[in-house]
């Protein structure tokens, strides 16, 4: 469990790096292609664990960076 809570915030926090300078239009390409990947039906799920951590994430950014997310 603490190893894949360490996984998680170390590609999270990578993805967070890279996601704010993209555009939605390939915010959306990539979950098209992750949904594909994965097989789902209409939306990724994510665990609460998740959720958690990507709370924690964005409370930190100021809410310039946090508009610009939107």
């Amino acid at each position: 469990m603490l190893l894949r809570l360490a996984y998680l915030t170390v590609t999270n926090t990578f993805a967070a790096l890279r996601l704010p300078p993209m555009s939605d239009r390939g915010k959306d390409h990539q979950t098209t292609v992750l949904e594909r990947q994965l097989g789902l039906g209409t939306r990724v799920r994510f665990a609460p664990q998740d959720r958690a951590l990507l709370a924690a994430l964005l409370t930190s950014l100021p809410r310039v960076v946090l508009r610009r997310l939107c």
